[in-house]
């Protein structure tokens, strides 16, 4: 009956333990939603591409197979042919999950001081771009035609003092430009507020 109560006691000692040193020191240091985020900094939202960006990828998955279907047109008496469109639909498989990796890993993070624009280059390499939301001078998108109203896709030019970011491809583009307007603004806003106040 002791060594009942006494594995009972540890037990809730552990949990004690665990809610006051583990949790309440997890509420210490503020988790981060990015990596990259600074002290204060908050994260409003993230945005991609629109999956017709990868349309290169949808080609490679198809072409491999429609290449490897061919022989059994031509020479359908042999079974072993049937073997090549299975090939060809792994290589295209393989060149769509790179495809896949580029558009998925390749995101735009805009928190309420920055846009940091982060593009995968292969397996392990990437860019990360950075702009600050007090430099922007203007925003503006366009729609490219039929397609992107159909797939609702479109261009978002973002212009600085320094030059323009242009992003292709974005879907739904006037949300995200709403967006990008209404965190401009706050910034804006804010900034002439201090102005006032030093003055």
């Amino acid at each position: 009956m002791r060594a009942a109560t006494q594995s009972y006691g540890e037990v809730g000692l552990f949990f004690c333990y665990y809610k006051y040193m583990v949790k309440e020191g997890s509420k210490a240091k503020p988790q981060l939603d990015f990596i990259g985020q600074r002290e204060g900094e908050k994260l409003l939202f993230v945005f991609r591409r629109h999956m017709i960006a990868m349309r290169k990828g949808f080609y490679l998955l198809l072409i491999p197979f429609v290449i490897t279907s061919l022989p059994i047109l031509i020479w359908s008496y042999d079974p072993v042919l049937f073997l090549l469109p299975i090939g060809g639909l792994s290589v295209g498989i393989i060149l769509f999950a790179y495809h896949f990796m580029l558009w998925y890993f390749t995101i735009f993070i805009v928190t309420d001081q920055r846009i940091r624009q982060v593009t995968r280059r292969g397996f392990f390499g990437k860019d990360v771009v950075e702009l600050r939301l007090s430099k922007i001078q203007n925003i503006s998108y366009n729609i490219p035609g039929f397609s992107g109203e159909l797939f609702k896709f479109g261009t978002i030019v973002i212009q600085t003092f320094v030059g323009d970011l242009v992003i292709h491809n974005v879907e739904h583009p006037d949300e995200i430009y709403n967006k990008l307007q209404d965190a401009v603004s706050h910034v804006v806003d804010s900034k002439e507020v201090y102005e006032e106040d030093i003055n």
